[in-house]
């Protein structure tokens, strides 16, 4: 069982970061494009807390590096880049 509990943890993560990825890339392309300024602090707050979100997701994959010093698992890695983390 703690196979499954890991592996579910790391697709968890993974979905995780490509939906904060896809959301941050969507609001980021829309700042300050809106002739309305209560639009573009919407966005900018918006835009604001998922970078807030990226960094939250960013501590708690550190929390689950190995303490010895490895480095993270080839899949972990490779959505770490593709999420740009």
């Amino acid at each position: 069982m703690p196979d499954d509990y890991d592996r579910g943890r790391r697709d968890g993560l993974r979905l995780a970061l490509a939906a904060l990825a896809a959301e941050e890339e969507k609001w980021s392309a829309l700042l300050g494009k809106s002739s309305s300024g209560r639009t573009n602090l919407t966005r900018a707050v918006r835009h604001k807390t998922l970078q807030v979100a990226q960094s939250r997701v960013q501590t708690v994959l550190n929390r689950l590096r190995p303490k010895d010093g490895t480095s993270l698992d080839a899949e972990m890695a490779a959505a770490l880049s593709r999420a740009g983390l």
